[in-house]
């Protein structure tokens, strides 16, 4: 039960710190704010993250809690490729909603200059292990495409929603990234699908 509420404290507080970042800004945000908002404390704060800074990297955390809510929605008769493109759609739905460019922006910088950990690219993210598990399943039906590896199909896939996010912070958010990713993956993925 511990190791359950120690999650439910580090989830809290990397929600709230999201939310207010989005809210208010990340400059405008404070430590003491995100702890007020999480309803939890300093210590717990300082226990997960050395500082607000730290925080960036866990939007991979928030991302991949997303995806576990989603994971119900995938009905079994669903077409493997649906089941991408649905997972897609809802989850730059709420980068749309609720995550700010500026944001997004400083994620993607700080992952290119880190010699740390490189939050996005763990293939053991709930995000990666959901894409191998549809793309298998996807080849195995007869759904998708056997040309390339599962594994090269994550790949491809992954940099398929990594370029529309690059642009859509490079264009500074000036269009709606789910409707625009809703047109052009399948453009880019389409092949795949049998």
């Amino acid at each position: 039960m511990a190791k359950k509420n120690t999650r439910n404290t580090k989830s809290r507080i990397i929600s709230a710190a999201w939310k207010l970042f989005y809210e208010q800004g990340y400059d405008d945000t404070t430590v003491e704010e995100i702890v007020e908002e999480s309803g939890t404390s300093k210590g717990s704060f300082y226990h997960y993250f050395n500082g607000k800074d730290a925080l960036l990297g866990s939007l991979s955390e928030l991302f991949d809690e997303k995806y576990t809510e989603l994971v119900p929605a995938l009905q079994e008769d669903m077409h493997s490729f649906d089941k991408l493109m649905f997972l897609n759609r809802e989850m730059f739905g709420m980068i749309d909603n609720s995550i700010s460019v500026d944001l997004l922006a400083r994620l993607y910088s700080s992952q290119l200059i880190t010699t740390g950990e490189r939050h996005l690219m763990d293939h053991n993210r709930v995000y990666y292990k959901l894409l191998r598990q549809i793309i298998a399943e996807g080849q195995r039906k007869g759904e998708l495409s056997e040309e390339i590896s599962v594994n090269e199909f994550v790949k491809t896939y992954a940099l398929c929603e990594r370029a529309l996010i690059y642009d859509w912070c490079l264009c500074s958010g000036e269009y709606s990234l789910s409707r625009y990713a809703a047109e052009m993956m399948p453009r880019f993925l389409g092949g795949f699908r049998k």
